[in-house]
This record gives structure tokens, C-alpha cells and sequence, in this order.
């Protein structure tokens, strides 16, 4: 069964795109089949592995999510091939920023991308599907909420880390309502600094949360994201023996064992 898996925060700089973007890659070289769809207007997942004159090509040849969304139609007609072997793409538009206003008429707006996600879902080609979604809380949002089986909350270890937390649960629990399927996988914390007093603080306060997963794996802070960042490509990828690379790599096994029971 094709597992989906959205990667979700309303606060901005929670480390959820390098995050989701990593853990795909990382899917990819323990032999699983991954397709990401990049929800967010802001294209950073589909820069992660394209440079930006091809992401913004997608964006304006309509071979991109907001097109397929605003039509209505299969994904599967929408996705392109990344440079890496197991590992496909839905690419995002800037013009992601009007999703909101396109899906406002639709009939049962809440889960258009769920009725475009399906036939890839059945098609069985792929393991998992990842999604990106944007750091907001609204009905395009609430729409890859509802698409997916799972939602991994990435928190930065800051104390701005986690404000709005709170919030992010509640529309999550509202996400519920309409798709009893969706659950919490886990917390995954990024930026982690040990040598802050707040990163000690962070943990503790998660580990507080009655019902809610707290993954033992957090990825700290590494120069060597901001360096792949820079070349397109992931840091699992970008340089394996890096500290992050090993850290998102055993992320990727922690999820993966929950995921598969």
C-alpha cells in the first residue's frame, strides 16, 4: 500500500522542507520508490533538487501542482523525473500563492487533492508520496492534510520553536473530521544546537505532549545543508559522511519503522 506522508508546521523556519526533502532522498537509497509533491508556493522543495531556471520553467509550462489542482486532474500527468534513481517529483508554482481563492468554488474543497492523489495512490508505483505544505493554516492545507495518512510535525529547537504548536494540533484534529485516516507519525526536531540551554528546554516540553510521538533522532544545526541547499541537492546526497546526512538518514529508518508495522 502507498503510504503518504505530509510534512506539516504553520511556523515558518521550522526546518520542514529540508526535512521532507532529505527524508525522500533518503527513502530513495534504502530502495524505496518516492514520488514528493512540493505544495508550497515558495518552490524551495523543487530547488532542493532543480536549479531555479528549471523550477521556474515547470512553474511556467503548467506541468506543475497548481495547474493539475485547479483542473482537477490525475497527478500522474504532472510528474517529472529528479536526477536521482527511485525518486519523482510534483513540482510547485509561485502561482501556488491563488490556490486558495481556486479551490474556494470547489465542490467538497477540502479534498480535491486527495481525488488528484488517488489514481497514483492506486496505481501502486511508488512506496510513499511526501508532501510539503506551506507554513499556514487554511483549506490548501487542509487539503493535503486530508490526502495523506500521516503528518510529521518538524520543530525547530529554538525558542520561537514552538510557538503556534498549539495551533498547528488543532487544525490537524479539524484535518480529522474529514479524514478519519490522518495521524500524527511524529515530532522531528531540527536546528538542534546542544550547547543551548533552549534546545534541553525544546525536548523536555515535547516529551511533556500526552499522545503525541517525539522521534528519538533530531538533526542539528550543520553548515553542510546550507552548502547542498546551494548545489540543488539534499544533504544525504550532497555529502553522505556529513553529521546531518547520518542524522536525517537514521530519521529516515526511525519513520520507516513506524510507517511499516
Amino acid at each position: 500500500m502507498t503510504k503518504v506522508i505530509a510534512f506539516a508546521n504553520n511556523k515558518g523556519g521550522s526546518g520542514k522542507t529540508t526535512t521532507c526533502s532529505n527524508v525522500g532522498c533518503a527513502l530513495a537509497q534504502l530502495g524505496k520508490k518516492v514520488l514528493l509533491i512540493d505544495g508550497d508556493m515558495q518552490l524551495n522543495l523543487t530547488i532542493s533538487y532543480f536549479d531555479e531556471e528549471t523550477a521556474h520553467a515547470f512553474a511556467e509550462s503548467g506541468k506543475n501542482l497548481f495547474t493539475a489542482v485547479k483542473e482537477e486532474r490525475s497527478l500522474a500527468g504532472f510528474v517529472t523525473h529528479t536526477p536521482f534513481e527511485g525518486l519523482d517529483m510534483v513540482p510547485s508554482s509561485s502561482l501556488m500563492s491563488g490556490v486558495e481563492f481556486e479551490l474556494f468554488s470547489k465542490w467538497q474543497r477540502e479534498t480535491v487533492l486527495r481525488k488528484c492523489l488517488r489514481p497514483v495512490r492506486e496505481s501502486g508505483e511508488y512506496d510513499l508520496i511526501l508532501i510539503d505544505a506551506p507554513p499556514t493554516l487554511g483549506v490548501w492545507v487542509m487539503n493535503i492534510l486530508c490526502a495523506s495518512d500521516y503528518v510529521i510535525v518538524p520543530v525547530e529547537a529554538s525558542p520561537w520553536g514552538l510557538f503556534g504548536l498549539a495551533n498547528m494540533f488543532e487544525f490537524i484534529d479539524k484535518a480529522r473530521e474529514i479524514s478519519r485516516e490522518t495521524e500524527v507519525l511524529g515530532i522531528a526536531v531540527t536546528k538542534a544546537d546542544e550547547r543551548k540551554k533552549y534546545f534541553k528546554q525544546t525536548l523536555e516540553t515535547l516529551k511533556s505532549l500526552e499522545g503525541t510521538r517525539l522521534f528519538e533522532q533530531y538533526v542539528r544545526v550543520d553548515s553542510a545543508v546550507e552548502w547542498s541547499q546551494d548545489q540543488s541537492r539534499p544533504v544525504v546526497a550532497f555529502k553522505k559522511t556529513s553529521r546531518s546526512a547520518v542524522e536525517y538518514t537514521n530519521l529516515t529508518k526511525e519513520i520507516l519503522h513506524y510507517v511499516d508495522r
